[in-house]
């Protein structure tokens, strides 16, 4: 097993306020995050859920959300049976926006930290456009 730590921000144009509804509403994360398919959540985006998320290729994912301060933070773990993943995903008030921090701690196999997280910086971007584009309606 290794331990694997990861950290990328991107800051946005849009307000915590646009940005949190596109994370507290599961269904909608496909919309911002290519890899993923699906997203079902056991009850309320609240500490204590429980669900899965189905990515491009492989079964459903079980997580549960660890953390969650409403319009401002989440964390979400998964425990597989070779890795356990932890993933924080933060918005931090900046001058003219929002600045999105995640932070993943994945202990796995050599190399899995890598796979999971090659596509992070795209889906953030992408989330802060999605949020960016709701003001403009």
């Amino acid at each position: 097993m290794a331990l694997y730590e990861y950290e990328h921000s991107e800051t946005s144009t849009a307000p915590a306020a646009a940005i949190w509804p596109l994370w507290a509403d599961t269904d909608r994360w496909p919309e911002w995050d290519a890899g993923v398919r699906s997203v079902v959540l056991g009850g309320p985006f609240a500490a204590g859920t429980s669900g899965t998320m189905t990515m491009d290729g492989m079964p459903p994912i079980p997580f549960t959300l660890t953390e969650v301060t409403e319009g401002r933070s989440f964390t979400d773990e998964t425990r597989l049976p070779d890795a356990h993943l932890r993933f924080e995903h933060v918005l931090t008030d900046v001058d003219g926006g929002t600045r999105i921090t995640y932070r993943v701690t994945i202990d796995g196999p050599e190399g899995f930290g890598e796979q999971v997280t090659s596509d992070t910086p795209d889906a953030m971007r992408a989330l802060a456009r999605l949020a960016e584009a709701s003001l403009r309606v």
